[in-house]
């Protein structure tokens, strides 16, 4: 009995021992719980003092152009490889529209739309050269988020703008002249002595084609809605201009081209002409299919295109300035060709960045021409 009372007695102290140890380590986890807290809540409030709110357009949902909300949107601080852009001036384009009807898919939602703007540099990343604040720059396809006051943006998809070159022109200009660049001279090489086709002959990348195509030498019918596109079109170098609603272009273009055809079609439109386009095509013609504004075409079947051994393609500016050098090269080749005078841009359409809505609006229901602009 004496050897358990003291075999009791020793584990008094173990129990109690291991009691002050498992309250000691509560005490020591409920610290460090709350130094982590007050750590995370020192981080948050430094990147918050660091962030700022700036007003933009923001998406919820897919839809019609009252999807197009007007709040504040947070810009933080650029970090490496990256800067901040206060915009000047954004460009509005079809492919926009695209992604706000879901026809395009954004990597998220909601989203920030827009893919072109011109602005100046306010803030670089740690470590950047060759970029610094007061910087006039520019951006054209990519990711989306142009509609605000301000963003960050990869430093190496900016270019230079030259200061020829007013940023309203060049947020107008860019994306669709980059466009027109590649299509002209690296899609098809339009050549003297060329006829070629453009469809929406008085858009934005359309007036760029024919002003382009008609300085290469090449002879250049383009289609339009009204009559006042039509007077547009030909200032723009177009030699043939065909109404749309007013005569069948198939016939037309035939007629123009004495049943020979042109080389190359240049189809924005989509659904309501693809196929008339290719009827317009002769012998180892290029359909070249870069727009959708009347919607998707249907189905071809190759057989198709083996009645004249035609040529199809669906190209996206994206592959063709997929490099820094492509990049620079391209835009720099476009804003040579303004101040050469063989680019005439049009921003015929202004609109606040808050009516981004009645912007789309407009385009969608072809009340616009030229280039629109958005002004922060």
């Amino acid at each position: 009995m004496g050897s358990l009372r003291m075999s009791s007695f020793q584990l008094v102290p173990q129990v109690y021992t291991h009691s002050i140890l498992s309250k000691t380590r509560v005490i020591c986890s409920l610290r460090t719980q709350k130094s982590l807290v007050r750590a995370l809540a020192t981080q948050a409030s430094s990147s918050s003092s660091s962030a700022k709110m700036v007003k933009g357009i923001r998406v919820y949902e897919h839809g019609g152009p009252e999807v197009l909300k007007w709040e504040d949107v947070e810009v933080g601080e650029p970090k490496e490889g990256e800067v901040r852009v206060k915009n000047k001036a954004i460009g509005l384009n079809f492919i926009d529209v695209y992604f706000r009807k879901g026809i395009y898919k954004t990597p998220s939602i909601p989203y920030i739309p827009g893919v072109e703007a011109c602005g100046v540099v306010t803030a670089v990343g740690p470590g950047l050269t060759g970029r610094q604040v007061g910087d006039v720059v520019a951006f054209a396809g990519g990711a989306t988020g142009s509609y605000v006051e301000e963003q960050i943006l990869p430093a190496n998809k900016v270019v230079p703008v030259p200061p020829s070159i007013d940023p309203t022109v060049a947020a107008s200009l860019l994306l669709k002249g980059m466009t027109a660049q590649f299509l002209l001279r690296r899609c098809f090489k339009v050549e003297p002595g060329h006829t070629i086709l453009v469809h929406a002959a008085a858009g934005g990348v359309g007036s760029l084609l024919c002003q382009w195509a008609n300085a290469l030498g090449a002879t250049v019918i383009g289609t339009v809605s009204t009559k006042e596109k039509a007077a547009q079109a030909k200032e723009d170098g177009c030699h043939h201009v065909i109404i749309n609603k007013e005569e069948d272009f198939v016939a037309r273009v035939t007629e123009i081209t004495s049943g020979n055809g042109v080389e190359v079609v240049y189809d924005s439109v989509g659904k309501d002409t693809f196929e008339g386009s290719l009827t317009c095509l002769k012998s180892r013609g290029y359909m070249v299919s870069f727009g959708q504004s009347s919607g998707a075409p249907d189905p071809v079947p190759l057989s198709a295109l083996s009645v004249k051994s035609l040529f199809l393609t669906r190209p996206s500016l994206f592959h063709y300035t997929a490099t820094r050098d492509e990049l620079l090269e391209t835009a720099g080749e476009v804003f040579a060709s303004v101040d050469a005078g063989i680019l005439r841009v049009r921003v015929n359409h202004t609109y606040s960045l808050s009516e981004a809505a009645l912007a789309h609006s407009d385009l969608e229901n072809r009340k616009t021409s030229g280039s629109v602009v958005l002004i922060p």
